[in-house]
C-alpha cells in the first residue's frame, strides 16, 4: 500500500517535488529497484489473451520470468544499471496489514471462481488478478535469472524499499525505483515510479524528489514522517475523519503527532486503540537496512547459454528471442558508454533532515545581518545575494 493519497499531497502542495521524464533521461544512472512490487506487477500484468498468466508447458507460471528479464533489458538499453532489492522478514508491525491483503486474497479467490462459473469472463479477470501473490519460488526464479544475466541484486534484511533508500541516500545509486510512496517516507532523496512499466503503456517516468517535496510542505524530516503516518501506512491505522488535506494542515499547524493528537477531538477523530504511532515512526527513521557501505554492485557480461538451458529448456521460451535479447543485454552491459558529467565527480547525497535545520540557521543568520550601504548610488547594491 505505501501512503494512501502521498503522490496527491505531494501533487497539491509541492509541485516542485514531482515531474515526468523520459526513460532515456536517465542515461548512466545506478537505480535500486524494488523487486517484490516489480514482480507483483508483472504477475499482474503480463497475460496471455485470455487473461490468464503466462505458463510454460509444465503449467508453471513464467509472467514474472518474461518481465524482469524484459523489462531489465529495456532498462540497460536506455543506460540505467538496475540493481533489484528483494524483501526480507517483514517488520511485526506490518502483521496487521498483511493479515487483512490474506483476507481481500481469500475474498478475491471467491469471487473469481463464482465469476468464472457464471462464464463472466470480466469479473473473472478482475478478481483472479486481486488473488496474486509473490512466493518465494518467484523470488528464487527471478534471482537466479538476474545472476544468469549478470544483474546485481541485494536481499535485504526486511522491507526493500527500506534498503532502496539506504542505498540512495548513501550515494550507491542515483535513486530508487518503486510504486510504493512510503521509499520516501524511508528517506530516498529520489523516487523513480513507473520504471518498469511496460513500454507500450507509453507512461513517462514519475520523479519524486524529497528535497523539494520538503520545501514545499514547508516541513523538516521528522514532521514528513509523521504526515505520513497521519495519511496512512502500513504500520498503523490511520484516524477515521483525517484526510489527506487535514492530514497536512495538522501537522504544519502542530509540528508532531504528539502534538495533533493532544489537539484532536476524539469524539469526532476516534484514535484507534493502541495505536502504535511511536514505533511506526522509529521504523522509517531506522528501519533495519544493510549498511550500504558493505554493498558491493557490479554488473557482469551475461551467461547466454546458461540463460537458454533456464529460459529455453526449463520455461519455454523462444530460444531465437532469448538469444537476440541476451545479445542486446551484452553488448549495452559490456560496450564502454560516455558516463555523465556528475559521475566524475563525488557527489555527497543530502540528509533531508539535517538540510532542513541548516536552512533555518541560514534564515536566522540573514534576519540578523544589516544591509550594507550601496556604493557608488548603485541601487540594490548592498542587498543579499539570493
Amino acid at each position: 500500500m505505501g501512503i494512501k493519497g502521498l503522490s496527491k499531497v505531494v501533487g497539491d502542495n509541492a509541485p516542485a517535488g514531482s515531474k515526468e521524464n523520459d526513460i532515456k533521461n536517465y542515461f548512466g544512472r545506478k537505480v535500486a529497484i524494488d523487486a517484490s512490487m516489480s514482480i507483483y506487477q508483472f504477475l499482474i500484468a503480463v497475460r496471455q489473451q485470455d487473461g490468464m498468466q503466462l505458463t510454460n508447458e509444465a503449467g508453471e507460471t513464467t509472467s514474472h520470468l518474461m518481465g524482469v528479464f524484459y523489462r531489465t533489458i529495456r532498462m540497460v538499453e536506455n543506460g540505467i544499471k538496475p540493481v533489484y532489492v528483494f524483501d526480507g522478514k517483514p517488520p511485526t508491525l506490518k502483521s496487521d496489514e498483511l493479515k487483512k491483503r490474506g483476507e481481500r486474497r481469500a475474498e478475491a479467490e471467491v469471487s473469481a471462481a463464482a465469476a468464472q462459473e457464471e462464464g463472466d469472463n470480466e469479473n473473472f479477470d478482475k478478481f483472479s488478478r486481486r488473488t496474486v501473490k509473490v512466493t518465494k519460488e518467484h523470488n528464487e526464479e527471478c534471482r537466479r535469472l538476474l545472476k544468469l544475466m549478470g544483474i546485481p541484486y541485494v536481499e535485504a534484511p526486511s522491507e526493500a524499499e527500506a534498503q532502496c533508500a539506504a542505498l540512495a541516500r548513501a550515494g550507491k545509486v542515483y535513486a530508487a525505483g518503486s510504486e510504493d510512496m512510503d521509499t520516501l517516507t524511508f528517506g530516498a532523496p529520489v523516487l523513480l515510479r513507473h520504471l518498469t512499466f511496460s513500454e507500450a503503456r507509453k507512461m513517462p517516468i514519475a520523479e519524486m524528489n524529497l528535497e523539494k517535496t520538503l520545501e514545499g510542505l514547508g516541513m523538516d524530516m521528522d514532521q514528513f514522517i509523521d504526515m505520513c503516518i497521519l495519511l496512512g501506512c502500513d504500520y498503523c491505522d490511520s484516524i477515521k475523519g483525517i484526510g489527506p488535506g487535514r492530514a497536512v494542515s495538522l501537522i504544519k499547524e502542530h509540528g508532531s503527532l504528539e502534538k495533533v493528537v493532544a489537539s484532536l477531538d476524539t469524539k469526532k477523530y476516534p484514535i484507534p486503540e493502541n495505536w502504535p504511532y511511536k514505533e511506526a515512526r522509529e521504523l522509517f527513521r531506522n528501519p533495519d537496512v544493510l549498511d550500504p557501505e558493505t554493498v558491493e554492485l557490479k554488473w557482469d557480461t551475461p551467461d547466454e547459454e546458461g540463460l537458454v538451458e533456464f529460459m529455453v529448456t526449463e520455461k519455454n521460451f523462444n530460444e531465437d528471442r532469448v538469444r537476440k535479447a541476451v545479445q542486446k543485454l551484452a553488448k549495452h552491459l559490456t560496450t564502454a558508454t560516455q558516463g555523465r558529467l556528475d559521475s566524475f565527480f563525488k557527489v555527497m547525497p543530502k540528509d533531508p533532515l539535517t538540510a532542513t535545520k541548516r536552512k533555518a540557521e541560514d534564515d536566522g543568520d540573514k534576519k540578523g545581518k544589516k544591509k550594507t550601504p550601496a556604493k557608488g548610488g548603485n541601487k540594490g547594491a548592498g542587498r543579499p545575494r539570493k
